[in-house]
This record gives C-alpha cells, structure tokens and sequence, in this order.
C-alpha cells in the first residue's frame, strides 16, 4: 500500500482587499491539476497550497493573473503613491467639468471632460470587472462598472464620473489600510535572526541561522538576536524575550541557562552552544503556527461568508425586479426606476460584511501574539470568549511547582538516609518534577543512588522497581491504601501533614511503610488575581483538578475562592470530569502544563498550556500556549477574545445596518449611485479601523 506524497508550499499575493478576492483566487487554483487544498487569506496576503505533484510557479502565476492579481516577488515595486495619480487627474478632470458646466455655461465641454475622468479614473476597474464578467462572477468591480455605464447610458454623466472617481479613491484607501494591517501582523513574523556567527577555530564565522548544526558554538554580541534554541556556556546577559513570551521585562541569564531563538541579547557577550536546528527551534515552531492560525476561519467568518454567497445574488435580483416591475405594470418612468436599480447594484456587494470579521479575528490574534499568547486559530479565539467554566491543574499552574523536601520522616528501623535514597534511586527513572526535587534532596546530603530493574511507573498514583531482588514502592497515600500497607499512626502522620497543605510522598517495600516525605509547595502569587479577574469577566465557576490528596487540595482551593476541586484523580479520571462539566456547561477551558495534562487538555473544548516557551509537546498539545509561566496571562485572553467578538457584533451591525438603510433610500428614490459608492467603501473602511482597535485593548 503507497501513502501519497503532499507538497505544501507559500506564495504571497498583492492587491486582495476582500474575502471576495480570495474566494476567486482559490477557484482558480483549484482547476489546476494535482491541488489537493488551497487557502488564501486575504488580510496576510498568503496563499497555501497542498498539492499531489510539483507545480511550477509560472502555473500558479497565470492562475492568479486570471483572477486579477499577481504574485508578490522580493524584486522592487513601484511605489504605491503613483497608483493615486490616475485618481488624482480624474479627480481633475470631473473639477474642470463641473466648472465648465456650472461656472461658465459651456454644457459641450463638460461631458468630453466627465469622460477623460471615468476612462481615467475607471479604466483598471473596468479590466478587473470585465475579467470578473468574463468567469460569471459578480464582483464589486463588475457591478460598480455596470453602474457607471447605466449612468451613461441614461446621460447622468456627472454622477457616473462621481461613481468612478468615489470608488477608486476609497480602493486606494481600503488598500493602504488593509497594508497597515498586514504590517502589523507580518511584524511579529519578521522578527526572525538571518545571520549566527560560528566559532571555529577560535575565530566567528558568519552563517545563514539555517546552517547552524546541533552542536556548533555561537558568538552573540550585545544587541543582536539569538540564533537558535541553545544552552549559554560562556558570558551572563539580560535577554529580552518579548517576541516570544510577551514579557517586556528582560530576563538576567548565565552559564547553563536555556535561551530561544529570534531573543534579543541587551548587553552581554554571550557563547552558546546550538541545541536545536533554526527549523526545530521554539521561535520557528512559533510562526508556523502563526501562520497556520490565520489561515483557519472561525466560525463567525464561515456564517458571514455563506450569507455573502447568498446576499450578493438576491439583492441583484431585486435590483432587476425594481428596473423592470414599476415600468412594466404601473406605468412608471423607466429612467427612475432604472436608476434606483443602479443604485441598488451599488449596494449589493457585501464588501463591508465580509472583511468586517477576518480583519478582527487576526487582530485579536496578533495582539494575543504580542503579549506571549499563542492562539491556534480563529476558532479558539472566538470560543474562549464564551467560556463558562475554567478547570486548573494544582501543581504548577495554581502553584509554583518550585517544591521543597520540609521533612522525611523515617519508620521503624530506616535512617533518613536509607529512606531518601530508596526514593531518589526509583525517581531517578521518572521526570515528574517532585522526582527531580527528591533526587537533589539526595545529592544534598551526599547519597549515592542504587541501580534500579523492573521500573514501573504506576498510571499517576507513584513508581515501583526492584533494587538489589527487593520491590520498592514510591508513591502518593492512595496507593498505600490499595496495597493494604497503611497503618493507623501512619494516618495521623498524613493528617498532620496534610493539615500544612503539604504534599506527603510515602516510601515502602512490598511489605510495609518504610518513611514519608513532606513536600511543600506554594501558592502562585497571581493566582488569587486572576481568579478574581476572570469570575470578573464572566466565567461563572472555577474548578481544580488534581492528583493530590484531599486535604491539600482543598486547603489550596480555599485559599484562591475556588468554586469546586477534585483530589487524588487519575490522568483518566481527570478527563472523566472534565466530561461532566461538559454535558453541564456550554465551554470549558483545562489549563496545564500541557504534557502530563494532556489527555484532559484534548478533552476540554479549549486546552490552555501553561509556560510552553522551550516546550514543543505543550505547544502542539494545547489549543492555547502562554508562552511565559504566567497565570495573570490568562485574564489578557479573555479581554482580548471578547473585545475581538464584540468588535464583531459592532462591524456586522454597522455593515448590515448601513446596507438595510441603503436599499431602503434607494427604492424610496432617496439615495443616489454616489452616495451609495460612499457608504459602502466608507463601512469597509469603518469596520477595517474598528477591527484594528483589538490590537491595542485596554
């Protein structure tokens, strides 16, 4: 059995101003032979295509060219002010029209110069929409031309050149906006290191950062950017790691610190050795996912494309029906009614309607990017904001998850000693991060760990493995139980614990308790926040989720006002409630470390990663990564997520509304093709500017 090949590839595309514009690019891509998909994305400008064999870019140029625009190439373009000089004389021409006519009477002059301005002011509207005519699509160049030449045809010359010169200055408009919003999301993806200076043979040599091996020492001067994910071997610098995490601060780092590619190093001389290829680093995962997440619609945009689809014929249908009903049945001027049909056509290009979303959902992604927050896609974005209930993980994410060993409490005839190394010998073999602290606590007191066989590790309750032919146990008081291995002084023990909201790790062969260890760990400063933030914002109930015991559980969850929490759960009982708060609420969000969470995070509508800058199993786990180990990160996206779908709701309202009140003037005789042309080019450009704000939210 052959699996088949895929070939993705990226193209950048010029001069798209609407989800309109897209739609007809990928139709014509897709009549290529071997297209599996094809994505454009008109507010980036990018273009996706997978495909079953190698296309060449002369084929997906000529498709473009047929839907009326053109690949974007790195050679120099002519400067975007020039296409303003057409519109500038039409402009010019229409003036002196106008003077000849009203200034000095001289009627046989003026229609010559109304012309000179619809030919040139209108000529590229004119090729586009004869090209949109040509594929039976009925794009807004289409109908603003057929309006115009209605006009002419009805000698309303003055307002046909008023129609053209309206319509070009507000594309010219609408495109230099739409570019400013392109910047200001390809500014985070162009943040990106080009050059890694290599150390060989005591002396730098300069290489593309694709080059650079695992491995290979770099030089970092003071000002420049990271290369690659790597380890600092020599020199100590404060890092600023803004592009990744959102956190404006620098960090201080030295020796044996991690750093991420695409950081800046502020001030230090810094050497470091690569730990990872440019391809496999974080900052590269990172715009990936970028760039994947804005090609993929939220659910908003897909409602208000299937209305565009609809809209666009039905209103031209009406405008038909008003040409020819009045005229035809009630003896009406034809001139009048065929006028407010032109109008009406004006109208009909859902413009405003279709960029009033896209605009704003990949605002409201950038603008989570800008702040470390890395959002999948539009979906997640647009359902965070409705939310209801968040579920958290205790240990780290609620708290610190930086513990300490307080006490190891021996039994019978153990030392302290016998019963630390026990522990640290099996939890050498596991990477949870208590096994990390019991393993220092070890090394603290100068133990020497045993050989460990037949490791097992028990489904989240603890480990087990034999050490020198004897099975010993390491493992949480749950398991204890199970095994029949508790005594009632050994309860007492757990309660006094338990009762200092620590964490008892209990340490046994296959016969009795051999001691416990009492592990402490504190609650995160910005936990309490933001809970009180988000209850602020809407969420109506916080639970706790958690593989610890009850009275340490429920000693943290009353210190944060939690609503609800669930002890000693399992990976799979974890998911189980997260299950029922499904089937009881409408959204639910599981935040995690996003690896031993996993299987919860999945479950949840949203799963939410915590710290998952360095982490590629937290960033292709989650729906949502918070790139900074930072709780109050969490309220940012819920501000962010429901200004994003409020600024929405505004641009739907704005863009419908002025559409109703349009056709409404325009059978009513009360609107006129200028008018129309205004009001519709002025709400894409309204919704434009309102979905930007999502950028800066307060």
């Amino acid at each position: 059995m052959t699996t088949e090949s895929i070939m993705h590839n990226q193209y950048e595309i010029r001069g798209m101003d609407c989800a309109d514009c897209a739609r007809h690019v990928e139709q014509e891509i897709q009549k290529l032979e071997g297209i599996r998909s094809v994505q454009v994305n008109f507010v980036t400008g990018k273009m996706q295509i997978s495909s079953r064999q190698p296309i060449t870019e002369q084929l997906i140029q000529k498709a473009v060219n047929r839907a009326g625009y053109a690949l974007h190439t790195p050679t120099p373009q002519p400067d975007n002010d020039k296409s303003l000089l057409p519109i500038l004389l039409a402009g010019l021409f229409i003036l002196l029209g106008m003077s000849a006519v009203y200034i000095f009477s001289l009627p046989r002059f003026g229609i010559p110069l109304y012309i000179l301005g619809i030919v040139t002011g209108g000529y590229k509207i004119a090729r586009q929409g004869s090209r949109e005519a040509a594929q039976f699509r009925l794009g807004m160049n289409f109908l603003m031309t057929l309006a115009v030449i209605g006009a002419m045809i009805i000698g309303d010359w003055l307002e046909g050149a008023a129609v053209i010169f309206l319509f070009a200055i507000a594309q010219y408009l609408e495109g230099r906006t739409m570019e400013k919003a392109r910047h200001s999301i390809e500014k985070l993806l162009n943040q990106k290191p080009r050059l890694a200076n290599v150390i060989m043979n005591h002396q730098t040599i300069p290489v593309p950062v694709e080059e650079v091996q695992i491995g290979q020492l770099l030089a970092v001067k003071p000002g420049e950017l990271i290369p690659v994910d790597g380890k600092i071997e020599e020199g100590q610098s404060f890092i600023d790691q803004s592009s990744l995490t959102g956190e404006s601060q620098p960090v201080a780092l030295g020796e044996g610190d991690h750093v991420y590619g695409g950081t800046l190093n502020q001030n230090g001389y810094l050497e470091i050795l690569a730990e990872r290829l440019f391809v496999d680093s974080t900052f590269s995962k990172i715009v990936d996912l970028v760039v994947e997440a804005q090609s993929q619609k939220a659910h908003q945009q897909n409602v208000i494309d299937r209305f565009a689809l609809y809209y666009t014929p039905v209103v031209i249908v009406l405008a038909v029906l008003i040409a020819a009903i009045p005229p035809l049945f009630f003896h009406a001027p034809f001139l009048t009614w065929f006028y407010r049909a032109l109008v009406i056509l004006v109208i009909a290009c859902p413009c405003a309607l279709v960029i009033s979303t896209p605009v704003t959902i990949i605002s409201g992604l950038t603008a989570a990017m800008r702040r470390g927050i890395l959002i999948k896609g539009g979906t997640y974005l647009e359902n965070f904001s409705r939310v209801q209930v968040m579920a958290f993980d205790k240990t780290g994410t609620l708290t610190e998850g930086k513990f300490q060993v307080q006490h190891v409490y021996p039994s019978g005839k153990q030392t302290l000693e016998q019963v630390l190394m026990i522990a640290a010998s099996l939890e050498n073999k596991s990477d949870h991060p208590i096994a990390r602290l019991i393993c220092s606590e070890a090394e603290r007191y100068h133990l020497h760990t045993a050989e460990v066989s037949n490791f097992w590790s028990l489904d989240g309750q603890g480990i087990e493995g034999m050490i020198n032919n004897h099975r010993y146990i390491v493992g949480n008081h749950n398991l204890f139980e199970q095994r029949n291995l508790c005594q009632p002084e050994l309860h007492e023990l757990l309660s006094t614990i338990e009762d200092k909201n620590h964490t008892a790790v209990l340490v046994g062969n296959q016969h009795t308790v051999l001691g416990v260890i009492s592990i402490a760990d504190s609650v995160r400063s910005d936990a309490l926040p933001t809970i009180r933030q988000l209850k602020e914002q809407g969420i109506r109930r916080m639970v706790m989720l958690t593989g610890d015991n009850h009275r340490t559980a429920e000693a943290v969850a009353r210190e944060l006002y939690l609503d609800d929490y669930a002890a000693e759960l399992l990976p799979a009982e974890k998911v189980e409630v997260i299950q029922k708060l499904k089937r009881e609420f409408n959204k639910i969000a599981m935040v995690g470390d996003g690896v031993n969470d996993a299987p919860a995070l999945a479950c949840a509508d949203i799963g939410i990663a915590m710290g998952a800058c360095g982490s590629d199993a937290a960033i292709e786990t989650a729906d949502i990564a918070l790139l900074e180990d930072n709780l109050s990160k969490l309220a940012v996206l819920r501000r962010i997520s429901r200004m994003t779908m409020n600024l929405i709701g505004q641009n739907i309202v704005i863009a419908l509304g002025l559409k109703i009140v349009f056709l409404l003037l325009a059978v009513l005789g009360l609107a006129t093709l200028w008018m129309a042309v205004f009001a519709d080019m002025g709400a894409s450009l309204l919704v434009i500017f309102n979905g930007l704000r999502v950028l800066n939210p307060h």
